[in-house]
């Protein structure tokens, strides 16, 4: 069993100063809005409702922290995995856009116990500029990117591989980047995004 599927909710925070501590890994997922964050995290967890997505897309502006317990002292936690606002979601105020704007950037940028960044992108949209953006934010910290490319069953395979390969392209600049197809739905990518995922979180568990 993957040691994802024992993450459990920790904390909701609108500001960085209500996260806990810094300390053990974190695995942060990012994306627009609407990119499959919510679907990704609970795949990946192997839960239904861990992670929830916002009826009204563009509208969750908290930051989610689920952590994956040790199994030694089942009090402590090897990780987490944390699910950060979308963005881009043009319905929603310029001024609150950029407030929630700086949290992102300042947690990306500023947290001491990121491990790495997985990046949701939509494959039948490619990279946004936005998404572009963020990726050359995260760059100067040499967080390893993976760019899950989310409703990957949407696409033929041929079309689906030249995606991959164009995504891993833009991203080849911004360092330590890798791109997986993925499917919540039809679980493509899932083994090979865990492995990413689990080892960054903890190297022991995976030969």
């Amino acid at each position: 069993m993957s040691i994802l599927h024992r993450a459990r909710f920790v904390i909701s925070a609108a500001q960085l100063d209500q996260l806990p501590p810094a300390g053990p890994p974190e695995v942060c997922f990012v994306g627009r809005s609407n990119a499959g964050k919510s679907s990704a995290i609970n795949v990946l967890t192997n839960q239904r409702r861990l992670a929830f997505s916002s009826k009204t897309p563009g509208r969750t502006r908290l930051i989610n922290m689920f952590g994956i317990p040790d199994p030694l002292t089942k009090e402590d936690y090897l990780g987490y995995l944390v699910d950060l606002p979308g963005y881009g979601y043009a319905a929603v105020a310029r001024q609150e856009r950029q407030d929630w704007a700086e949290v992102l950037g300042d947690y990306l940028v500023s947290r001491p116990s990121i491990a790495a960044v997985v990046l949701l992108v939509d494959i039948r949209r490619g990279l946004t500029d936005l998404d572009l953006n963020l990726a050359r934010w995260i760059a100067p910290t040499n967080k390893p990117i993976l760019a899950l490319l989310t409703k990957a069953d949407k696409l033929p395979y041929g079309q689906r591989i030249r995606t991959v390969a164009e995504v891993q392209r833009q991203l080849k600049e911004m360092g330590a980047a890798h791109t997986v197809a993925f499917s919540a739905t039809e679980r493509i990518g899932l083994e090979e995004a865990t492995t990413y995922i689990e080892n960054w979180i903890s190297p022991k568990v995976v030969p």
